[in-house]
């Protein structure tokens, strides 16, 4: 299975739209992902053994969605994504809350 196909399925019992990278933007909350970066975790005999994973995990919406934050962070977690990284604004022009989370994540080669 892929990592965007995974995400998906973590992410898909909340009830929201989940989109990699990009989303219409037609419903008032919804979640996006991208990979932004990825790195050799372990290497052996000049082979990548394991590869780190930097993902983004954003959560827009036009009104309160701490609930679904904590979800998607308590899903993420389960599925074994480590937390590096919170923020929160307001986009003016979407007239929507984001949150940004960023995760990290190992898969074997």
């Amino acid at each position: 299975m892929s990592l965007n196909n995974l995400i998906i399925n973590i992410l898909s019992p909340l009830g929201v739209p989940v989109s990699f990278a990009q989303y219409n933007n037609t419903a008032d909350t919804y979640i996006v992902f991208l990979e932004y970066n990825q790195a050799p975790w372990l290497s052996a005999d000049d082979q990548e053994m394991f590869t780190k994973h930097f993902l983004q995990v954003d959560v827009f919406s036009e009104g309160n969605y701490l609930q679904l934050v904590k979800d998607v962070k308590r899903l993420m977690k389960e599925a074994g994504f480590g937390r590096m990284f919170e923020s929160e604004t307001y986009d003016d022009e979407m007239e929507k809350f984001r949150k940004i989370i960023r995760f990290h994540y190992i898969t074997k080669n």
